[in-house]
């Protein structure tokens, strides 16, 4: 899950500190996440997933398609 989340992160050339600042959190706290030192809630998960439009199973690794399934109406 740490490396998706960084290479998504660099391939939209992007900071932590603009990603921190998306998930409001400090950047030493995002760099964390993507180190594998913390653990990413699964709200921030969501909102990462959301953000790059992807799926929380392709940031964590149980899928290797990047394509987000049909969001719920909740969501949207």
């Amino acid at each position: 899950m740490f490396v998706r989340i960084r290479n998504l992160r660099e391939d939209h050339d992007l900071s932590q500190k603009v990603i921190a600042e998306y998930l409001q959190v400090h950047q030493t706290t995002y760099s964390d996440y993507e180190l594998g030192n913390l653990n990413i809630p699964a709200e921030l998960l969501m909102k990462l997933a959301l953000y790059y439009q992807t799926s929380t199973d392709y940031l964590l690794g149980l899928t290797d398609e990047q394509k987000p399934y049909p969001r719920s109406k909740t969501l949207q």
